[in-house]
């Protein structure tokens, strides 16, 4: 016969185990509604493409835990794509979202997004023809934002650097801050400092690199940190630097861009 205290024991393990099952249904219908990711409407080339990217960057090291990537909706130019808050190198085409160039999603998914995502659709909105948006913390490229030292182009592969490399200080835009871009304000300023630049540096924080393509936009962040190196490299040796003159550094532009290195690179990281 039990005993009132058996009993009561018994109900209490009963009573856990019932709540315990109600708890896991509800975590799971949470699940369930969850709206991430959503259906695109994007060509999956394009998707291909991106996820290609994020794993290039962080292959050539432009990226490592941080850093993103995204490219303009193929049938939408008020739409871009980006992956949802991932490390680069882990990016699979299921992590892609499609964002308006308000930066919100919009299909209302509930990922959790980049911080400076304002970054990508704020310079889509300011530049209706680039096509893709590299924002990197790569380390060569630091010291020139950070210094009076402007970036020139000192070897032909980055001969767009020729057309200038403006630097965006956040300070003198929104004061003393964490140093990220994360507001469509903040975003709108770095677009009005870009110009119509092919890159410009973030004082303290990395580089923003734009293109008219994936492959193009990923080859000039690669070359910016190259030539950075090769700068600092040459300014050591001490005496005088003959860079790229401004006919030299137009005329490298027109090989074609970085198609050659893209369809490597990509063999690569994806496998290929």
């Amino acid at each position: 016969m039990k005993t009132k205290a058996s009993a009561l024991r018994g109900f209490t393990r009963r009573d856990v185990l019932f709540g315990s099952g109600i708890l896991l249904a509800g975590m799971l219908a949470g699940m369930a509604r969850r709206t991430w990711p959503g259906p695109l409407s994007a060509n999956s080339a394009l998707i291909e493409d991106l996820v290609a990217a994020n794993r290039i960057l962080a292959a050539l090291e432009i990226v490592d835990g941080y850093g993103h990537v995204s490219v303009r909706h193929d049938k939408d130019p008020n739409r871009y794509l980006i992956a949802r808050s991932i490390a680069p190198e882990a990016v699979t085409a299921n992590d892609v979202l499609e964002l308006g160039l308000d930066s919100k999603p919009v299909d209302g998914s509930d990922a959790r997004m980049y911080l400076e995502r304002f970054i990508h659709g704020e310079i889509y909105k300011a530049r209706p023809e680039v096509k893709a948006v590299v924002h990197n913390h790569a380390a060569a490229v630091i010291p020139f934002g950070a210094s009076n030292i402007p970036l020139r182009p000192i070897y032909h592969m980055a001969g767009f650097v020729g057309r200038g490399v403006p630097i965006f200080d956040i300070r003198k835009v929104a004061g003393d801050t964490d140093m990220l871009v994360k507001t469509p304000a903040l975003g709108a300023a770095l677009a009005r400092t870009l110009g119509d630049k092919p890159a410009a540096l973030m004082r303290g924080h990395g580089a923003v690199v734009v293109g008219d393509s994936l492959p193009q936009a990923v080859g000039r962040s690669y070359y910016l940190q190259m030539d950075a190196k090769l700068q600092a490299q040459a300014m050591a040796l001490g005496g005088d630097i003959t860079y790229l003159d401004a006919g030299e550094a137009a005329r490298t532009e027109d090989f074609g861009g970085y198609e050659r290195a893209w369809d490597l690179w990509k063999s690569k990281a994806m496998g290929k």
